[in-house]
């Protein structure tokens, strides 16, 4: 099988060419495992399969799997390498593309330099969804509500023209500890963790937490969870537990469910750029239920070759 390593922002993953690469679909899962092994395969944080469609309003589909083999709805760090794979490939001319992931639709704008390859990727992620039953949240397995879900009017801004049964800044308590947390989907569920003040967010346990968050009997799905904080209205820091992966150096949708989260606290203005160990994703967001999160971020090949699988 052949491949290109890639990553955005140090969120690597292992990207095929389905139209050559015919793999069986229940093969996929193993395959995903052994790629990913950074010991005993190439190293990965998963594998994306680059399809190609009938849909004549669609330019290609990612296929994406974690590390563990599970099936992902969405990767914001993946869909940027997708765009660029096809494009510096010439599998496309295009520098606008849509790309589908699980059945939704991406709008993606390329910046090409002078070499004619893609060197920044921006991607419309598309709306927010914050409806816990949407997300998937079990509200009842939280503590008790914050003022902020009661009166949880979301449509520009906390000014309650649009009534939604969201999770923001809401106690939950995980390893014997009450955190808040804010409930985001962005096609893949996030919860976000502003962490207190006597934390360190490069010293904070991830590797003991995170795998808490994830398989908490509140999240149906298991969820990606961030532990952020904020440097100034502009500015955060975040650190992620991918699920089915671990700690990853960056996670595009995390950036933007973290934004919408520090939006929705009143943390930061409406552009926030976003600190991950891998680099800076910037992602903005008008405040407005209905309206798109905007990702931008680099996209990387690292090194193709040829693997036995």
């Amino acid at each position: 099988m052949k491949f290109t390593k890639m990553h955005g922002c140090g969120n690597d993953y292992v990207y095929v060419d389905g139209a050559k690469e015919i793999i069986p679909a229940e093969k996929k899962p193993e395959i995903a495992r052994f790629v990913s092994d950074r010991h005993f395969g190439i190293g990965s944080d998963g594998i994306i399969f680059i399809n190609p469609v009938e849909d004549e309003d669609v330019d290609f589909e990612m296929e994406m799997y974690n590390a563990d083999g599970s099936r992902s709805e969405m990767c914001g760090n993946g869909i940027r390498c997708v765009a660029k794979y096809v494009y510096d490939k010439g599998l496309t001319s295009k520098k606008n593309l849509v790309i589908v992931s699980a059945g939704k639709k991406k709008y993606i704008d390329l910046t090409v330099d002078d070499s004619n390859k893609v060197s920044s990727v921006k991607v419309d992620m598309g709306a927010p969804i914050l409806e816990a039953e949407l997300v998937p949240v079990d509200k009842s397995c939280l503590l008790e509500k914050t003022e902020k879900n009661q009166n949880a009017g979301i449509a520009g801004g906390l000014d309650g023209s649009v009534k939604v049964d969201a999770c923001i800044d809401t106690p939950i308590e995980v390893d014997g500890r009450v955190w808040n947390i804010t409930c985001v989907s962005m096609g893949n569920p996030h919860a976000v963790v502003f962490l207190p003040d006597d934390m360190d967010l490069t010293t904070f346990d991830i590797e003991k937490i995170g795998p808490k968050f994830e398989n908490h009997k509140a999240f149906p799905r298991r969820t990606n969870t961030e532990f952020v904080k904020v440097d100034d209205r502009g500015n955060v820091h975040m650190r992620v537990w991918e699920r089915g992966t671990g700690e990853t150096l960056a996670c595009g949708t995390g950036c933007c469910a973290t934004t919408v989260a520090c939006i929705l606290n009143g943390h930061t203005d409406n552009t926030v750029a976003v600190h991950v160990l891998g680099g800076v994703v910037t992602c903005s967001w008008d405040g407005d239920l209905g309206s798109s999160v905007i990702m931008q971020g680099p996209a990387t090949t690292v090194f193709e070759g040829e693997i036995e699988v």
